[in-house]
C-alpha cells in the first residue's frame, strides 16, 4: 500500500531492506531507488518507469569507502572528484566489481557512481548496508521530477513510498565523468559545471553524440521531453511561424499577450536550472498545442540546460 509522502527514513529503508522500490529526493532531482546490489529489486526499477534495459542505471553511495568496494580501480583524477565534489551532482564512471549485477549497467563492465547531497538521502544511505540504484523517478523520457509532488503525480500508483525532502536546489541531473580513459570525458553535461571539473583536474573531453545504446544515463537522442510538441529557437520567430496557440519558456524575457515562463528573471542560471524541469511540466499542462522555447548562454550550467532543451525538442 502507497503510504504517500513524508520524511519517514526508517520506513523507507525497511522497504528497500525489503526489495521494495522508494523514491528519494536528491539535490538533482528526485530518484527512483532499490538495492543495488539485489537484481530483482532493481527490475522492479525498470517495470515502474517502462525504462529500457538497455539504459543503465545510477549508484549512490553514502562515503567514498563505499565506492571503493564497489570498483576494481578508482584513477587518480577519479579519487580527486570525490574528495573535492562528493557530496554533490557528480556522477563518476568506474571499472565495477562484480558484486553490482548486470541489470544496473545494462551489461556494462562500468558504472556511474554518486554521492548524493541531500540530508535525508544521505542518513538513508547511512542505515543501508547496500548502496541504491536510482534513476530520475518519472516515467521514462518524460521530463524529471523536482518534487514529491512531481514523482506522486506520475508514479505514485506504482511505488509504495515517496520520501519527501522538499524542492530540488539544483533542479538538473548530475554531471556524468567517465575516468576510465586515459583522459576524463563528461559523457552528460549537468549539475555541476565542465570549468569546476577542469579546475579540479584538468582539461577533459566532452562527449557530443547522443547514442541509441547509452553508456550513461541521459544519453538518448530524445529524453526529459514534454508530452506535446517543444520548438526551440528565437522566440520572435517562432511566435511569427505557429501562431498563437502556444505557451512560452523564456530565459528571462517577458512576454505579456502569452503563457509564459521564465527561468529566471535575474539572468541566473543556477535559478534556471532549478526551475526547468517544474516550468516544463506547468506548460505541458496548460491548454496551449504546442511549447516554444530558446536556449539560455552557453556556459556553466547553461550547458547542461541546453542540453535538456536540445533533447526535450528532438524529433527524429
Amino acid at each position: 500500500m502507497n503510504r504517500g509522502n513524508s520524511t519517514d527514513i526508517s520506513f523507507a529503508a525497511g522497504l528497500l531492506q525489503n526489495g521494495k522500490l522508494v523514491a528519494i529526493p536528491t539535490e538533482t532531482v528526485y530518484g527512483l531507488a532499490a538495492n543495488a546490489l539485489n537484481a530483482d529489486a532493481v527490475l522492479n526499477i525498470f517495470e515502474a518507469k517502462n525504462r529500457p534495459h538497455f539504459d543503465p542505471l545510477i549508484v549512490h553511495v553514502g562515503s567514498i569507502q563505499q565506492a571503493q568496494q564497489l570498483t576494481r580501480h578508482i584513477s587518480p583524477e577519479a579519487q580527486k572528484l570525490m574528495e573535492v565534489f562528493w557530496p554533490g551532482p557528480l556522477t563518476i564512471v568506474l571499472a565495477k566489481k562484480d558484486i553490482i549485477p548486470h541489470i544496473v549497467t545494462s551489461g556494462m563492465d562500468t558504472v556511474g557512481l554518486r554521492m548524493p547531497s541531500h540530508p535525508l538521502t544521505l542518513e538513508l544511505l547511512a542505515q543501508l548496508e547496500f548502496p541504491l540504484a536510482a534513476p530520475s523517478a518519472n516515467p521514462f523520457g518524460y521530463i524529471s521530477p523536482t518534487s514529491a509532488a512531481h514523482v506522486a503525480e506520475q508514479l505514485g500508483d506504482h511505488i509504495p513510498y515517496i520520501l519527501d525532502g522538499g524542492e530540488c536546489i539544483v533542479g538538473v541531473e548530475s554531471t556524468i565523468i567517465d575516468c576510465t580513459s586515459i583522459v576524463p570525458r563528461i559523457l552528460r553535461l549537468g549539475g555541476l559545471s565542465v570549468e569546476a571539473i577542469e579546475e579540479a583536474i584538468g582539461p577533459v573531453e566532452i562527449n557530443a553524440i547522443s547514442t541509441s545504446s547509452p553508456q550513461a544515463p541521459g544519453m538518448l537522442h530524445s529524453h526529459y521531453a514534454p508530452r506535446k510538441q517543444l520548438l526551440l529557437g528565437n522566440i520572435h520567430d517562432l511566435l511569427h511561424d505557429h501562431g498563437p496557440d502556444v505557451s512560452i519558456l523564456s530565459f528571462r524575457d517577458s512576454y505579456h499577450n502569452y503563457r509564459n515562463i521564465r527561468l529566471s528573471e535575474s539572468g541566473d542560471l543556477h535559478e534556471a536550472a532549478r526551475n526547468l524541469f517544474s516550468a516544463m511540466r506547468k506548460l505541458d499542462a496548460d491548454h496551449h498545442a504546442s511549447i516554444i522555447a530558446e536556449f539560455v548562454p552557453d556556459y556553466g550550467l547553461g550547458r547542461a540546460i541546453n542540453d535538456r532543451l536540445k533533447r526535450a525538442a528532438y524529433k527524429g
